[in-house]
């Protein structure tokens, strides 16, 4: 983030601070994150990054678009020139058939576009959590390299 003179802000759900804990464990962080949310509820999805309350009840909070717009909400919000969010299920309850534990939307958003990426994860709730936090910053360093 320092060499490419990049600011990033983050919006987790699912990962509850997880991901801003792993950006601010190295000296000088603060010259590159700006912030984060933790919009663990609809309300704070909505209120804090702008997230349609309509989008929520029509996708569902764990969906690419409810992702997306977390995004972009928290690079807003900051006014950062990137937004990365995390949202989905880490269980062990909260799954269904269709949007099963594990399932995992880490979206990256710049001012010219953002990329959703859907992830199915499996272990438990801690695991799964962890997973989640490395292919989001797995994603940051591929949208850094670009």
């Amino acid at each position: 983030m320092t060499s490419k003179q990049k600011t990033i802000a983050v919006a987790e759900s699912c990962t509850g601070g997880l991901l801003s804990a792993r950006l601010t464990q190295k000296p000088g962080s603060s010259d590159t994150f700006l912030g984060g949310v933790v919009a663990y509820h609809n309300r704070a999805k909505s209120h804090f990054l702008g997230v349609s309350p309509f989008l929520i009840k029509k996708e569902g909070a764990v969906s690419a678009s409810v992702a997306k717009r977390m995004a972009i909400g928290a690079r807003r919000r900051f006014k950062s020139d990137l937004g990365l969010s995390i949202t989905g299920i880490a269980g062990p309850s909260g799954g269904s058939l269709r949007k099963p534990v594990g399932l995992v939307y880490i979206a990256i958003s710049d001012a010219q576009k953002t990329r959703v990426y859907q992830h199915f994860f499996h272990g438990n709730r801690s695991q799964i959590r962890a997973q989640a936090v490395a292919r989001a910053l797995k994603a940051l360093r591929l949208r850094l390299a670009q």
